[in-house]
């Protein structure tokens, strides 16, 4: 069946939306506009309804095959990113990125590591590399929000002084700033670690959401790169967190280190995960297209309505992603939660626990992503202008509030 294009963004109403059960709409009250956890407020894309609704009518829901997976990433990233050699021959099918990313690290690192991380950045990476008895160390971002090479530099040399081993753990896109790293960057991070002896594990699951005015940089094909694995999925770019599938790549020099991550990941993703994932990489594109279109305007009224109900509240309007960082330290809300697990709805302080109560809408708060957070929010506008409208609207008059 041809598809139709339109905004996937407008094609769900609030009464409609209210009906899904999953996290994003089920951890607040029923009264709130959840614009918090990097869910989309759209329908599934066509492709994969079908290949879901065929697998379903077949009965075709045993353990996932991973077949195909790679050659699907590979095909996007060639017609997508100009990557025409991704090493299809050196990937691993996973149920998710992060659990990607923790295996790679138990493989590769050993108890009491150090994981630099550029904060602010995606909360997870503190939680999960803590439980793996690993040691976040921040090399924040720069006033401007990019990598600062010479400050991870530095880091990597105070680690080595002391004995320690580590890696970088890098979000590219970054997650919650939305700057898409560009190539020189890259390329300067890329010989810093080669030159200290050090792999990158790169998150790159915000790479399809690359907006209008950016280009993404696929780690693996800048120079350099060889010792390091890269981790991407269909989650994000269309709306598939609840079907589990991700992929991880290996440079030449980690190819060994991929492989010898235990058995048992390859029975961990969801094969309805596989077909949906293979489907949005092989036949989603028209559809990525329309939501990124859709993405893009909202990124413009986004501005606009910050402009016209908080122009106290300053941002960096982002390359990618459907993430802004809204820095509130201006509106003069003190924290009053300390708390700092990711992704519960009473781990909220300052401004966010402020648009919480007296707006009824519910945004990350900027602690959760380690240093450089204090004061913002993260605000997800990957949904529709209605909505997006509403929320900016009643977080300014929460705002009048405090000033009044």
């Amino acid at each position: 069946m041809p598809y139709e294009r339109c905004n996937p963004l407008e094609q769900l109403s609030l009464e409609e939306l209210r009906r899904r059960t999953s996290q994003k709409w089920q951890a607040h009250g029923s009264d709130l506009l959840p614009l918090w956890v990097a869910e989309m407020d759209v329908p599934l894309a066509p492709p994969v309804v079908e290949v879901l609704r065929h697998a379903i009518d077949i009965g075709d829901t045993g353990y996932a095959s991973r077949h195909g997976y790679a050659d699907a990433v590979a095909g996007f990233a060639s017609a997508r990113w100009d990557w025409h050699d991704l090493p299809v021959a050196d990937t691993r099918v996973l149920p998710d990125v992060m659990t990607g990313i923790i295996e790679v690290l138990r493989v590769s690192t050993d108890p009491g590591d150090a994981v630099i991380v550029t904060s602010p950045v995606y909360a997870p990476f503190f939680s999960y590399v803590s439980h793996a008895d690993r040691r976040i160390v921040e090399a924040p971002l720069t006033s401007t929000g990019r990598l600062d090479i010479d400050l991870i530099t530095q880091t990597i040399a105070h680690v080595q002084a002391a004995g320690g081993r580590c890696v970088v753990l890098l979000s590219n896109p970054h997650n919650p700033t939305g700057t898409v790293h560009t190539r020189a960057e890259l390329e300067a991070l890329a010989r810093v670690a080669q030159d200290a002896g050090i792999r990158v594990l790169s998150d790159e699951i915000h790479g399809p959401l690359v907006l209008p005015g950016a280009t993404f940089t696929p780690y693996l094909t800048v120079s350099g790169s060889d010792n390091a694995i890269a981790f991407t999925s269909a989650s994000k770019g269309w709306n598939l967190a609840g079907l589990k599938a991700a992929l991880a790549i290996a440079g030449p020099d980690a190819a060994s280190d991929l492989r010898s991550v235990p058995a048992e990941i390859d029975y961990a993703p969801s094969h309805l995960g596989v077909l949906s994932h293979v489907a949005a990489f092989q036949d989603g594109t028209e559809w990525l297209d329309d939501l990124l279109a859709g993405l893009d305007a909202n990124r413009t009224l986004l501005g606009e309505l910050l402009r016209a109900h908080l122009p106290q509240v300053s941002w960096t309007p982002p390359e990618g992603t459907y993430l802004a960082w809204l820095d509130c330290s201006r509106l003069g809300v003190d924290r009053s939660v300390t708390t700092t697990t990711f992704a519960v709805a009473t781990d909220i302080d300052g401004p966010a626990k402020l648009f919480h109560n007296r707006a009824r809408v519910a945004l990350n708060s900027g602690h959760i992503f380690g240093a450089g957070g204090e004061g913002y929010v993260r605000l997800n506008f990957a949904t529709s202008r209605a909505v997006l409208t509403t929320a900016l609207t009643r977080m300014g008059e929460a705002a009048a509030t405090v000033q009044a």
